[in-house]
């Protein structure tokens, strides 16, 4: 299920792409605001960058790759793509079919290789902009290394959701479920810190442990599977150490919290706070944090307390409440009455802090891989 969608969507980035390559941006200026200006007038025109090296990472593998190569091909620049090492399939299938679409030769690259040979993608100054989706850890020591070239980085988050008092819970569970546990969690914005109102957080947690024991396991290939293993067993027990490591730490298990081979239990933990993993960190598993607050302001300065940025999700009926959110949350991305696991493709979409740098979705993308050039007349 979660494939066929990630194929349709792949589908609609390039659908959007080949839209806005029709409305490339350009413009005319006078320049007689000085007397030497007289008689003079600007045209300014956005010409390709050059090379675009693209590093995609494993868990979306069809659809982030097609953000970097759509954008590419609408802003006229070749493009070279580092798919992950442990998913390369999807987009070489999707290199045959762009072999056969008329591009020039060379347009588009499509090359599997190790870390080692990956980075000469980073490191050739032949290449004037690097766009890398993967790890904050990664993301960053790529931009030390990259020289004078642009630099764009899609990296990860521990995304907070906001549930407001004015929102009826039971309403909502269907949607926090999703941003919990969907992919087996492993997703850049996948929702992982969830603050709920006191007079909401006891009702909150029992119908979130009652939904997540009902989610389906079982063969991905299936439609029907909600949850199933993870990319591998090291990241599996990866997740496993961090869920004991909180318990230790004082943190309450309310569901799941066992690992069988590559897949990990559905989980949900409270009473986690600043200094455990599980909170601090982007877990890219399947756990959450659920914890309670008393006051609106309270809930964004938790949402704030961290050194990630990418998106958010706040359920409130409240516009005083949105809007308060809107100006004081630290986030790229704040999405209104849904999880922060949600995302369209044409929307402009990145972090701030340790969570990116530059923004993708399709026309902003575009214009990281143009400069401007203007002609003074």
């Amino acid at each position: 299920m979660y494939a066929i969608a990630e194929i349709e969507r792949a589908a609609q980035t390039f659908l959007i792409a080949a839209e806005e390559s029709k409305r490339l941006p350009g413009g005319y200026m006078s320049l007689d605001w000085t007397e030497n200006g007289k008689n003079k007038e600007g045209i300014i025109r956005y010409f390709p960058a050059g090379i675009v090296a693209g590093i995609s990472p494993f868990n979306f593998p069809m659809n982030l790759a097609v953000h970097k190569i759509a954008p590419a091909i609408a802003a006229g620049c070749p493009i070279i793509l580092k798919p992950a090492s442990a998913t390369p399939l999807s987009t070489l299938a999707l290199a045959r079919i762009i072999a056969k679409a008329g591009l020039p030769k060379g347009a588009v690259s499509i090359l599997p290789m190790d870390r080692k040979t990956g980075n000469l993608l980073v490191t050739d100054d032949r290449i004037q902009l690097l766009s890398f989706t993967g790890s904050p850890e990664i993301g960053w020591e790529l931009k030390k290394q990259s020289g004078k070239k642009k630099v764009v980085l899609e990296l990860g988050g521990n995304a907070g959701v906001i549930v407001s008092q004015t929102v009826e819970a039971e309403k909502i569970i269907d949607m926090c479920l999703n941003g919990a546990f969907s992919y087996s969690g492993q997703i850049c914005i996948h929702a992982q810190r969830f603050f709920v109102h006191a007079d909401k957080y006891e009702q909150f947690i029992s119908l979130m442990m009652t939904a997540a024991k009902k989610l389906k396991e079982g063969d991905p290939l299936k439609a029907d599977t909600k949850i199933s293993v993870m990319i591998d067993e090291e990241n599996a027990k990866r997740v496993e150490e961090w869920v004991n490591e909180a318990i230790k730490q004082g943190a309450k298990l309310i569901c799941g919290g066992k690992r069988k081979g590559n897949f990990y239990l559905p989980t949900i933990l409270t009473g986690t706070k600043a200094g455990m993993k599980v909170y601090d960190e982007e877990v890219f598993g399947p756990v959450i944090c659920i914890e309670k607050f008393r006051t609106f302001e309270e809930a964004v300065t938790k949402i704030n307390d961290t050194r990630f940025g990418l998106q958010c999700g706040v359920f409130t009926d409240s516009v005083k409440e949105l809007n308060y959110a809107f100006k004081h949350i630290e986030t790229g991305g704040i999405i209104h009455n849904d999880v922060p696991t949600l995302r369209f493709d044409q929307m402009p979409y990145g972090g701030i802090k340790d969570s990116g740098l530059g923004r993708e979705g399709v026309k902003y993308a575009i214009m990281d891989m143009m400069e401007a050039k203007v002609l003074v007349k």
